[in-house]
């Protein structure tokens, strides 16, 4: 493999996006001007913040959230698309990824509102189809077949990533490694002709280790896990990520599943359905689906074994690089 310039200023860029912070990492020739591409990283996770957010009330969402059920409303290009990735994913996933939890995401505290003992037993209450069953899309225009509250927070970061990724792109820069939290996007090569080296992070809420080592190129890779967002209920550490079947956290979920794909949108959904799903049917679907992925699951004692699925992560954990040289 041929090996590119070395003679490049490396430049780190980041700013805050989704109550976290994006980063992007490239090298440029000497002397190259920053600021525009600072501006247009930043320019771009703000859209998609604005028009996904479930923070922000006047959000495209939102707003969509706040439509009366068989209205057609129109939305933007970028959370158009988000909708319909999440619907596919949501079907392929047998309902295990469904952007239709946004009531329990709300009522146990992972949205703007602290948790409310009422709104959570309405939400393990409610009777609910899943999303890819209720909403209709026509052109840019989505209607609500019945109540649904939506919510994109198992996609929206790792869809801020592939924007990231496009706006360096439009500026020339193909080759870099972007992210928004723990949702991760290469492209092309670093300066030496050489893989990007991405760390699968230990499922550790203490301190942050790696479990083991990636090298990617022209990839994306996202982490759900239960030890980074968390609510506490009579002593019990419960995860962010929703069961759509009971309207309420996972109560048995595998430590983390990470995923990696072709856009960081489809690994970020991705991972949070085979977290819902475990490491049993999940590990099924994600070898029918072609998926490459990794299961970190605790045993009694507190150890972690993986079990990977597809070509990036071998079937046998000893098969992974280890970050620890083992």
């Amino acid at each position: 493999m041929s090996k590119m310039s070395t003679d490049r200023t490396r430049l780190a860029l980041n700013g805050p996006t989704m109550g976290t912070r994006w980063s992007a990492l490239f090298f440029a020739e000497p002397g190259f001007n920053k600021g525009g591409v600072q501006a247009a990283l930043q320019a771009a996770v703000d859209e998609v913040d604005v028009q996904m957010s479930i923070w922000q009330p006047d959000s495209d969402l939102m707003r969509l959230n706040a439509a009366p059920v068989g209205d057609w409303v129109a939305v933007p290009t970028h959370l158009l698309h988000v909708l319909r990735l999440g619907l596919e994913i949501g079907r392929a996933s047998g309902g295990a990824f469904d952007i239709g939890m946004g009531d329990a995401v709300t009522a146990w505290g992972f949205g703007p509102k602290a948790a409310a003992p009422a709104n959570i037993r309405a939400a393990m209450a409610a009777k609910r189809s899943p999303a890819h069953e209720v909403l209709e899309i026509d052109g840019a225009h989505v209607r609500k077949a019945q109540p649904i509250a939506l919510d994109l927070n198992g996609i929206a970061k790792g869809y801020g990533v592939d924007r990231l990724a496009e706006t360096l792109c439009d500026h020339g820069i193909g080759n870099a490694l972007v992210g928004i939290d723990g949702e991760i996007r290469t492209l092309g090569l670093r300066p030496d002709g050489e893989a990007w080296t991405i760390a699968v992070e230990a499922p550790d809420a203490e301190r942050r280790t790696p479990h083991s080592i990636l090298a990617l190129e022209d990839a994306a890779v996202a982490t759900s896990g239960d030890y980074r967002h968390w609510v506490e209920v009579q002593g019990r550490r419960l995860s962010h990520t929703m069961d759509p079947k009971h309207g309420a956290p996972l109560i048995a979920s595998p430590a983390s599943v990470t995923v990696a794909a072709r856009s960081c949108a489809e690994a970020d959904a991705w991972a949070t359905a085979l977290m819902v799903l475990g490491p049993d049917r999940g590990a099924a679907l994600a070898r029918r689906s072609g998926l490459d992925a990794l299961f970190l699951l605790r045993d009694d004692g507190g150890s972690v074994r993986g079990v990977g699925v597809g070509r990036l992560f071998s079937e046998e954990p000893a098969a992974l690089v280890s970050a620890g040289g083992t």
